[in-house]
C-alpha cells in the first residue's frame, strides 16, 4: 500500500492542475458541473488527499529504522527524473478533455499503466511532488556507520542541498530507490 501511496504522490501537482483547469473552465461557463465533472474533482480531491498522505508517510518515516552514515560522494541527479514529469503533467492537464468520457477513461489508463510500471520497477525516486517541497534527489556512496559493511550505494531524498559530506547524516534506508536523509 505504501508503494501506491508513493505513486499517488507523485502526481499530486497533476491533479491539482487538472482540477484548478475544470474549475475555470466552470466559473468562465466553458463547462458545467455535470456528473462527470463533478465526479472528476472529487476523485482527484482524494487522490491529491492519498498522495499528501504517501508523501507525508515517506518523510516522517515514523516506520522506517534510523541509521547514522557518512556519505563518501553525494550527486544530485534532480533534473534527470523530474523534467519529464513534467511534460506530462502538461499534456494531461491542457490538451485532455477530461470532461468528455473517452478522454477521462484514456487518462486513467495511462495513469494505471504509469502506475504499474513505477511501482514494478520501484521508481519512488521519480516524485515531482517532493522536489516542489523542497527536496533534492541524490545517488550517494555512503558508509553506514552503524554496521560497518563498507561502502553502499543508494539513491536519497534530502531537503536542501547536501553541502559538507565530512558531518555524520542520519539516513533512512527503507528502499534502495527512496531513502531519505537528514542532518
Amino acid at each position: 500500500m505504501k508503494k501506491i501511496l508513493l505513486y499517488l504522490s507523485a502526481f499530486v501537482p497533476l491533479y491539482i492542475l487538472v482540477i484548478i483547469k475544470i474549475l475555470i473552465d466552470i466559473i468562465f461557463f466553458n463547462l458545467s458541473f455535470n456528473f462527470l465533472n463533478t465526479f472528476t474533482i472529487i476523485l482527484f480531491s482524494v487522490l491529491i488527499a492519498l498522495g499528501g498522505y504517501g508523501a507525508n508517510m515517506a518523510i516522517k518515516h515514523e516506520t522506517t529504522p534510523k541509521t547514522m552514515v557518512k556519505i563518501v560522494n553525494a550527486t544530485n541527479i534532480t533534473e534527470k527524473y523530474f523534467l519529464g514529469y513534467f511534460s506530462l503533467f502538461v499534456l494531461f492537464a491542457l490538451s485532455y478533455e477530461l470532461e468528455k468520457v473517452s478522454m477521462f477513461v484514456v487518462f486513467v489508463l495511462v495513469i494505471i499503466l504509469i502506475g504499474i510500471v513505477y511501482v514494478k520497477n520501484d521508481l519512488f525516486y521519480i516524485n515531482p511532488f517532493l522536489n516542489i517541497l523542497g527536496y533534492n534527489f541524490y545517488d550517494i556512496t555512503f558508509i553506514n556507520l552503524d554496521n560497518n559493511k563498507g561502502e553502499q550505494k543508494a539513491k536519497f531524498f534530502y531537503k536542501g542541498n547536501i553541502e559538507n559530506i565530512d558531518q555524520p547524516y542520519v539516513a533512512y534506508l527503507s528502499h534502495e530507490n527512496f531513502s531519505m536523509l537528514e542532518k
